[in-house]
């Protein structure tokens, strides 16, 4: 079994590679937008208003507190720049139909000062996996094309209460890349594959793909994605945005397609930390249905305020984790620069040069995971009040055997396994649970800190973006590094931050933390992009041969 499986939710690709239509044309779009969205189908935009799609969400909504931006022009941008964007990246699974008359109902009320919540007016994209009454819910299966629930997740009902405009749904690995130990990232049934936005070519990891790739045009205000493991880092570091897996148990779990109950979490995916902070504190709190959020009232998170935010990290310590870092010498020379900005900003770092784990881990995860989502979508499925055609694992395995379009591109073989695996309540997965949270936490990520005592620990967040593979599925030459394994499987709040590029690539900096210590580990992130400040503007290159700094040592003489 391949490491990469253990992104649970993270890797998925497609046979044709090439782009519909590569040009090189596409190579400099310009996503201040100032062009892109003035003749859409909505109707003219001013390029007073595209100037707005590109700011960040805290200075979007005090825009619109102040009546200077109004909603509903917010959104007709961005339903601009999806129509002129996104046609080769495939993002965007689905739209909400009501998203315009959603936001000029905002406007109306910000008029009579009836304006409510700190993301007010603002639109939202949500990863197709988490349930919002507008839209189905189908997880990229053709099984769940129905699955039109009428519920709000109790995030996204958070969401809605502090003012926020659910735009539409982004596609997504399908069943969160659970299916398939061959699997392509970014590629479901339902919503066909997701292409990285700086290089069509390219994947963009998963599961949250379209989340990841869709925050990189900048195609809504925030993102919304779900990780099991990897899940949020993976596609947050290859498409060059802010990703924040929190603590498990700050965020409610109900209401969205899971995989595991010890690891799953939804998150923020962001163009910037404070956005990410401003997300995570609106839809953090005690759901009396997911026991796991029992505590998230005692560590619920404060809104980031300019008054809160430091201007320095003197008196840090932060561990800069070597043992994971790889040996791409140009993935090493990025992350050595992030380490200098740290450095500047008054960190003080302490070298992290190894850590062990048990022979077992990576099998004993595995069947933890397999045990975990046998049980859970077992009750999903069975408890979801749509017209569906299966209410089991087994069921479904069945139902994907007579589609075509399901097993054309890869098998079901975790699901084959998971449904005749051990169950929750055998010795063999309490003891496997048992072996690798010890190894994530007290062994692990609490050892290290202690050890070192050290505030937050580092690690590149991944390679840069693999080649789409329809014949061998994900795989990363250089192989996947960092050690957000560990976070995901302890259930520890992990923050990536564009850290810069590789050959027109992005590749991100983790910021790992203790179980409930998500605050601080946004605060530092916050303060790291400050001064580091790395932005990758997607070209949309068909692939870097495409760059136009090398077109002329592509032809011959």
């Amino acid at each position: 079994m391949r490491v990469t499986l253990f992104y649970a939710a993270a890797i998925l690709l497609c046979t044709a590679c090439a782009p519909s239509q590569p040009t090189t044309k596409d190579v400099s779009v310009d996503n201040s937008v100032d062009s892109s969205v003035e003749n859409s189908d909505e109707g003219a935009v001013s390029a007073s208003i595209a100037s707005w799609l590109d700011k960040s969400a805290l200075e979007q909504a005090q825009a619109i507190a102040e009546g200077e931006l109004s909603s509903e022009a917010l959104v007709q941008g961005y339903l601009a720049r999806i129509e002129k964007l996104d046609g080769d990246v495939n993002s965007i699974l689905a739209l909400n139909p009501n998203a315009i008359e959603e936001a000029k109902a905002a406007d109306l009320a910000r008029k009579n000062r009836m304006r409510k919540g700190p993301l007010f007016g603002l639109p939202v994209l949500l990863k197709d996996n988490i349930e919002t009454s507008e839209l189905p819910t189908t997880a990229g299966a053709m099984a769940l094309v129905n699955n039109d629930t009428k519920r709000d997740a109790p995030i996204v009902a958070r969401l809605k209460a502090a003012g926020a405009i659910v735009l539409g749904k982004t596609n997504l690995s399908e069943w969160a890349n659970f299916r398939s130990e061959s699997s392509i990232s970014g590629w479901s049934a339902v919503g066909g594959l997701t292409r990285n936005p700086h290089m069509l070519s390219r994947s963009a990891c998963g599961s949250s793909s379209g989340s990841g790739a869709a925050m990189a045009l900048r195609l809504a205000s925030f993102a919304v994605g779900t990780e099991t493991n990897g899940s949020i880092i993976c596609p947050s570091s290859m498409n060059g945005i802010v990703g924040f897996k929190p603590t498990v148990g700050l965020l409610s779990r109900t209401h969205i397609v899971p995989i595991s109950y010890t690891q799953d979490t939804a998150g923020p995916m962001t163009a910037n930390v404070n956005d990410a902070w401003l997300m995570a504190s609106v839809m953090a709190g005690v759901d009396p249905k997911d026991s796991a959020t029992k505590d998230a009232t005692t560590h619920m998170l404060s809104a980031p305020q300019q008054s809160m935010l430091a201007t320095d990290l003197k008196g840090v310590r932060v561990g800069v984790v070597r043992y994971r870092q790889g040996d791409n010498p140009h993935v090493l020379s990025t992350y050595e620069k992030a380490l200098s900005s740290l450095t500047a900003a008054g960190a003080e770092l302490v070298e992290i040069s190894e850590f062990k784990q048990p022979e077992s881990f990576w099998a004993d995860s595995y069947q933890v995971l397999l045990s975990e989502f046998h049980y859970t979508l077992n009750e999903y499925l069975e408890s979801s009040p749509a017209d569906i055609p299966v209410r089991s694992l087994s069921e479904l395995i069945t139902y994907n055997q007579a589609i075509t379009r399901e097993l054309a591109l890869f098998n079901q073989d975790i699901f084959e396994k998971a449904v005749n695996t051990d169950d929750t309540k055998s010795q063999k997965y309490t003891s496997a649970l048992a072996l690798v949270r010890k190894t994530a936490r007290q062994n692990g990520i609490d050892a290290l800190m202690a050890e070192h005592k050290v505030d937050v620990l580092v690690a590149p967040s991944n390679s840069p973006a693999f080649l789409i593979d329809g014949v061998y599925g994900d795989h990363s030459p250089m192989g996947f590094i960092g050690i957000g394994y560990l976070a995901a499987i302890a259930g520890y709040p992990h923050l990536t931050v564009p850290a810069g590029e590789v050959k027109n690539l992005p590749v991100g900096i983790s910021f790992i933390g203790k179980q409930w210590d998500d605050e601080k580990v946004l605060r530092i992130g916050s303060i790291f992009q400050a001064k580091h400040g790395a932005y990758i503007k997607p070209g949309l290159l068909p692939s870097r041969l495409h760059n136009p700094e090398l077109l002329e040592a592509v032809e011959g003489l």
